[in-house]
């Protein structure tokens, strides 16, 4: 992807939905990486949908501080925040895959002095994510995903 560039809805859909059958297909070896220097990890956060009761699988950028894994839910700069998001404000016991291995989390809204930290970073990993905040009126929210 582009830096700077947001590409069509349907091509982030489309390249999400590779992402994870990628994943599957390999058994969890390929898929998500841990992030270093600059460059953004993929994770895969396990959820519980908010009405349905069903598991989610969703694929997203992370990056790390100290034991805590942090998520922005970007919605690819829509009106409205992800579904994953709705779904970890309404039960914030979730889970997470990195490279395989399964880890039990809580999520969170950050603070506003732990959002203005931790933001851009994202937008140094991925020059999106200022497009993202861009181009929508709400404010998006970073997540932070602490063990549990």
């Amino acid at each position: 992807m582009l830096s700077g560039v947001i590409p069509p809805r349907w091509l982030l859909r489309l390249m999400w939905a590779i992402h994870r059958g990628i994943d599957r297909l390999s058994g969890g070896r390929i898929g998500s990486v841990r992030p270093t220097g600059r460059r953004l990890g993929t994770l895969f956060l396990l959820s519980t949908g908010r009405t349905s009761g069903q598991p989610r699988r969703n694929p997203d950028y992370y990056v790390e501080e100290g034991p805590n894994l942090i998520v922005v839910a970007s919605n690819a700069g829509a009106a409205t925040d992800p579904a994953w998001w709705q779904n970890l404000q309404a039960q914030p016991d979730a889970a997470v895959e990195i490279v395989g291995e399964r880890r039990a989390v809580r999520a969170r809204a950050a603070s506003p002095e732990e959002q203005a930290r931790l933001w851009p970073r994202f937008v140094r990993g991925s020059a999106n994510f200022g497009e993202y905040q861009a181009n929508t009126e709400r404010k998006l929210s970073v997540v932070i995903l602490e063990p549990r």
